[in-house]
């Protein structure tokens, strides 16, 4: 959420930036002001209001002192009409503040400066690109092809038990899947992540906190009878380990690292663009967050950048970089890099991470602070990036390394598979 003060101080910035988002936030805007005027207007009557309550009870105590009993009586009687124009006061204040959140969610997070415009993902710019692209026969199949091949994914299975979008992972399939979040684990911790197994399931502040609600509720899933989400990633549940906390400027950078299942709806999503691991309902992530100093985030989302990197240089994958333009970055972030590997035999790119910076849009709503050296508090900028969303990694590394006799393993990988090629 946008800090009001900055809102107010900085209207037309505000108006012209989310423009790079397509977001019209002019009316919205002119709102949010209309009704932080009234409310500081009502605050102020309320002040002055508590100021003449509390004068007129040492009047009271005085004239009851003094023996002016009468006087006194009189002072009594505009004193409850004071507490009860101090309770109407409250009230309407109460009503405008809760007024104007309801507007403030609604405004997506600015943009940094270097986003740029754009529609789509056909508008992203593209920044890097590493790797030798795979060169596979003809008769090269795609990850669902091979799974069943192989036996090492069962999509029926999964449609059976649950339903499309959960598929079971069997044999060397599921070793593959325990050897990359291990790997993946295991380099976070050598950069000084301490790791956190979080619950699946959160609750709403937490979900509103990370800005998930209420603009991705139609995409997560909810346990009615407990008014609990699934989480949809684990930067929910890790970064709301910080809300309504006040950290030491020293504490900063914090570095977190968390493993977990993840669950979307994905409602609308058909098609072969999200055939077999290509898009799921349920997978498998390793989640990188940092809580960092507004002077520093920037710093620490390239070293993020890196770090993904250097992950898929270790895989052996072809990937490039690319930045999210205006009409693709999420309602919360305000500068976000997405990770693309090539799938061979697919003939095309497959997101695989996407690492942010939110700067101070969920410290604000999370109410995550630190105590700068002078001693005054100041909200914390909060960035995170899968490193890495399983599926469409493990589809391009059962594409693009089969050969006749098998499907290699990278030798990054093979410490943790315990085998170096994947055979019927």
């Amino acid at each position: 959420m946008l800090q009001l003060s900055f809102v107010r101080e900085n209207k037309q910035r505000v108006i012209d930036r989310l423009a790079v988002k397509n977001f019209d936030a002019a009316a919205l805007v002119d709102d949010i002001l209309s009704i932080d005027k009234q409310r500081r207007n009502i605050q102020k009557t309320l002040d002055d209001t508590l100021s003449a309550a509390n004068l007129m009870a040492k009047e009271i105590g005085r004239l009851f002192k003094s023996g002016q009993r009468e006087d006194a009586e009189q002072k009594r009687q505009e004193s409850t009409q004071l507490k009860q124009k101090t309770k109407e006061l409250e009230h309407k204040l109460n009503e405008l503040v809760s007024a104007m959140n309801e507007k403030l969610v609604e405004l997506p997070n600015i943009p940094h400066e270097s986003v740029p415009p754009g529609n789509s993902d056909k508008d992203n710019e593209l920044i890097f690109e590493a790797g030798e692209m795979p060169i596979l026969p003809e008769s090269a199949l795609p990850h669902w092809d091979l799974a069943i091949k192989y036996g090492i994914i069962d999509f029926d299975l999964g449609s059976k038990v649950t339903g499309a979008g959960f598929p079971f992972y069997r044999g060397q399939g599921a070793r593959l899947q325990r050897a990359l979040i291990n790997f993946f684990l295991d380099e976070a911790i050598k950069r000084g992540y301490l790791e956190y197994q979080p619950p699946l399931l959160v609750n709403e502040d937490s979900g509103y906190g990370t800005g998930q609600l209420p603009d991705k509720e139609g995409q997560m899933y909810f346990v009615g009878e407990d008014k609990l989400y699934l989480i949809p990633t684990a930067e929910v549940p890790i970064t709301n380990i910080y809300r309504n906390v006040i950290l030491k400027e020293d504490d900063l950078p914090v570095k977190n690292v968390a493993y977990s299942s993840c669950f979307r709806r994905e409602a609308g999503s058909y098609g072969k663009e999200v055939r077999g691991l290509n898009r799921l309902h349920q997978f498998d992530k390793v989640e990188i967050v940092q809580i960092a100093h507004p002077a520093e985030s920037y710093n620490i989302l390239e070293e993020m950048k890196d770090q993904v990197a250097d992950l898929l240089r270790k895989l052996e994958l072809p990937f490039r970089i690319v930045k999210l333009c205006g009409g693709d970055i999420s309602f919360t972030s305000a500068l976000t890099y997405d990770f693309e590997v090539y799938s061979a035999a697919q003939k095309r790119w497959l997101e695989v991470s996407s690492v942010s910076n939110f700067e101070s849009f969920q410290a604000n709503r999370m109410k995550l602070r630190f105590k700068n050296k002078e001693g005054k508090t100041q909200l914390a900028h909060t960035l995170n990036g899968s490193a890495l969303a399983l599926p469409r990694v493990v589809a391009a590394l059962l594409e693009n390394n089969q050969k006749e006799d098998g499907i290699y393993i990278p030798e990054a990988l093979r410490t943790y598979t315990g085998f170096g090629k994947i055979v019927k």
